[in-house]
């Protein structure tokens, strides 16, 4: 406990609380086959949802900040991280292939294909665990990372910080530009390509960690513009958006307002002066070191929630927090209950 960062653990509860937040909002937007459902309450979404897309970036810069450089060798390194989450999303995957026989009629033989593919993709059913794929290639990454981390000068990690960022306003040039810097049906590689995704969290995670972080008026700056660029974008798609992808736009985790309000959330709260000794904070820590174990379960419980609530609550505004909120506090109680059996650490994380 004494080695824990309370602002971390506070940073990761709180990404984990918008996982289920954003999960929770998805019955109520998406319609079959990823049609849009249009109307008020999808608008709402838009206003009280946005600010739930910097839960992915929050996560990776937290690993950023806390394992890079790498300081162990490179076989030590993966064999302690993935055995850490390798076993657990194992055991989820093949838990969700059997909850699916029962919630979806699904067959025994479809569980075990589920089962059999989890080195090929995710079950469609899980698709929440995309995160583990991409977590894995960031941590075979960091031993390449690392050498050059530990050498390079200021501007040199700011250079590679700006060519990043330019490539979070790639979603919004390809409205004008549909292939651009190198892009064609042969070529899916534009000159950029390296640089993009969510090794630009992780290595803005050591950035912080290394130089300090933002001043409070212009992370209050950073995330106010973040979040209105964002919610403004996705509520004036509503209505000119037929499928999903086209409505996420500005919910893309590497466009440039999700950056910039992942950033300013980011320093925000590392200006926070609470050291955690008191029973509130020993709780945030608790719920921190089993985050993992609640993004893998939180789906099944979210489902039977919604089943349960949705029918009270008209507003989404009321519907969305109401069934957030009880999976979170439920799903926490139950990975804390399920903690407690022996060597749970192998399958809960």
């Amino acid at each position: 406990m004494k080695n824990r960062n309370f602002i971390l653990d506070l940073l990761r509860v709180t990404a984990c609380y918008l996982v289920i937040h954003q999960h929770a909002s998805e019955f109520f937007y998406i319609g079959e086959n990823g049609t849009v459902v249009t109307g008020d309450n999808t608008f709402r979404i838009g206003i009280i949802t946005s600010i739930a897309r910097i839960s992915v970036p929050l996560f990776v810069m937290i690993s950023g900040y806390l394992l890079l450089p790498m300081k162990t060798s490179t076989k030590d390194f993966l064999k302690k991280r993935f055995t850490r989450i390798l076993y657990p999303f194992i055991t989820w995957c093949a838990l969700y292939a059997i909850y699916y026989v029962f919630t979806k009629d699904e067959t025994w033989l479809q569980a075990l294909t589920h089962i059999i593919n989890i080195p090929v993709n995710f079950g469609v059913e899980v698709g929440h665990l995309w995160y583990i794929y991409m977590l894995i290639g960031l941590y075979l990454l960091i031993p390449i990372l690392s050498p050059w981390l530990n050498s390079c000068s200021k501007r040199e990690l700011q250079g590679y910080l700006l060519l990043w960022g330019t490539t979070t306003l790639i979603p919004y040039i390809h409205l004008i530009f549909p292939q651009i810097l190198g892009e064609c049906f042969w070529n899916p590689t534009p000159a950029f390509y390296y640089f993009n995704g969510f090794v630009g969290y992780m290595i803005l995670g050591y950035y912080i960690k290394r130089y300090g972080n933002l001043g409070v008026i212009t992370s209050l700056i950073m995330t106010a513009t973040g979040y209105a660029l964002t919610a403004c974008i996705f509520c004036s798609r509503i209505n000119t958006s037929s499928i999903i992808p086209e409505l996420e736009l500005s919910w893309g985790f590497c466009t440039i307002n999700i950056a910039l309000l992942a950033y300013g959330t980011f320093s925000l709260f590392t200006h926070i002066r609470w050291n955690g000794n008191n029973i509130a904070g020993r709780l945030i820590s608790d719920i921190s070191q089993k985050s993992y174990g609640m993004y893998l379960a939180h789906i099944m419980l979210l489902n039977l929630y919604y089943g349960i609530l949705s029918p009270y609550f008209d507003n989404t505004l009321i519907s969305v927090p109401v069934i957030s909120i009880c999976t979170f506090i439920s799903v926490y109680l139950a990975i804390k209950i399920l903690s407690l059996i022996p060597s749970s650490k192998y399958w809960l994380g």
